[in-house]
Parts: structure tokens; sequence; C-alpha cells
């Protein structure tokens, strides 16, 4: 795996929803726990966006930039919160990663799938 750039940067990754849990997902992001929300923040992220797409399986992409100097750092202090241990616990089942070996959010190598940028205009 390639070294993770530490300075800002624009991010896109992907994983596959579980068909049975789509009105769940969608409910549980419709009101998420503030501590999680807090948390994301606080990690340098900035204008997240979660996207669901339901042909040919159900897909969700994430998009959000990434502001701080240190992203292994912020991901590790993220990965330390119990809050968001719990709320990767009750989403990691509705997911289904496209990352061979994944086993859960918390632990490696990484759930969601990476992507790479090929196009961008502010």
């Amino acid at each position: 795996m390639a070294s993770t750039p530490q300075g800002p940067r624009r991010i896109g990754q992907y994983l596959y929803l579980k068909p049975s849990c789509i009105d769940a997902y969608k409910k549980c992001h419709a009101a998420v726990w503030p501590e999680v929300l807090e948390q994301i923040k606080d990690s340098n992220i900035k204008d997240y966006s979660i996207y669901l797409s339901l042909t040919p399986r159900p897909m969700l992409f994430a998009s959000f930039k990434y502001v701080g100097n240190a992203w292994d750092e912020d991901m590790k202090r993220m990965a330390a919160n119990p809050k968001v241990q719990q709320w990767w616990e009750m989403t990691d089942g509705m997911q289904e990663s496209p990352v061979e070996g994944a086993v859960g959010s918390k632990s490696g190598p990484g759930w969601w799938g990476q992507t790479e940028e090929v196009f961008y205009l502010e």
C-alpha cells in the first residue's frame, strides 16, 4: 500500500450496502449522533457527503475534504473514540467492504475502497 499523504486533500471512497439495510442506513444518517459529528470535525474533515446508488447493486460513495496536516494521527484519534466505535459497529453490519481482507471500520486494511481523483474543477 502506498504511503498516505499527510496534508490537505480531497478524498473519495466507496463500499457496498446490503439491500436489506437501505432504509435503516438512511434513517441512521438522517440523525447522526452528535459525538460522531464532533469527532469528524475534530479530525479535520470538512464537506463530507455520502451518496447512494441502487444500480447495479446498492453502493455508497463518500466525498470529503481533509484539511489537516496529520492524517494518520487524526484517523487514529477518530478510531479511539468510543462513540465512533459504536457507530461503526452499527453501520458496518449494514455494509459490505470491497477491500479484500477487511473486517470492519476499526481494523485494517481499510473498510472503504479508495478512489483516485482524475478530474476536479473549482
